[in-house]
């Protein structure tokens, strides 16, 4: 008579260290951070084509993996922060830069952002100050003044006459973004954004 062979205590023990690895590798790509390769030039000259970048998934809030259900947040983006997006259009996954927040009064000419913050606002970031814009493919679209609406937030590429961004798919629901970009890996090494 044959009998079947009994899994031993060590074999379960290996399959569920196993299994518990693959689980918080799974909830840590889906939830804490990533990493994403950069295919387009529309960050350039903060991040160039064929970079990586480390996001921080976690950065404005904590998603259940696999949903994009919030255990905790969302929180809004700071101006200036570059974030990685999903966009609205046509659900591609972006590399933007937040420019402005809800309540600010926005608008854009040749490419140069001007921003009247919301009152009682105390963030602000200054082109050519706290970060670089290109305008080597010119400024892009403009874009006429307006407020922007509560939980939403405008994004935009640095490399202003080369980057697909608010100016032509509009305001972001916050909700939307997968994270905050904190590293860039590329020929130039690893730096902080």
């Amino acid at each position: 008579m044959i009998r079947p062979r009994r899994t031993t205590p060590s074999r379960a023990r290996s399959f569920l260290s196993v299994a518990g690895f693959a689980a918080a590798l799974l909830f840590t790509r889906a939830s804490l951070a990533d990493h994403y390769r950069v295919p387009s030039g529309s960050m350039e000259p903060t991040v160039e084509v064929e970079d990586h970048v480390v996001v921080l998934k976690a950065a404005y809030g904590l998603r259940a993996p696999l949903t994009d259900a919030y255990l905790l947040g969302p929180r809004t983006p700071a101006r200036g922060d570059v974030v990685v997006l999903t966009s609205p259009d046509d659900g591609i996954v972006l590399l933007k830069r937040v420019v402005a927040v809800a309540g600010d009064m926005v608008s854009v000419t040749d490419g140069h952002v001007n921003v009247t913050p919301a009152r009682g606002s105390s963030t602000s970031a200054r082109e050519g100050v706290d970060f670089a814009i290109s305008l080597d493919f010119g400024g892009g679209p403009n874009l006429l003044e307006q407020r922007v609406p509560e939980g939403k937030m405008l994004v935009m590429g640095d490399n202003r006459g080369n980057s697909r961004d608010g100016r032509t798919f509009g305001f972001v629901d916050v909700s939307s973004v997968l994270g905050q970009a904190k590293a860039v890996m590329g020929k130039h090494g690893v730096r902080g954004l």
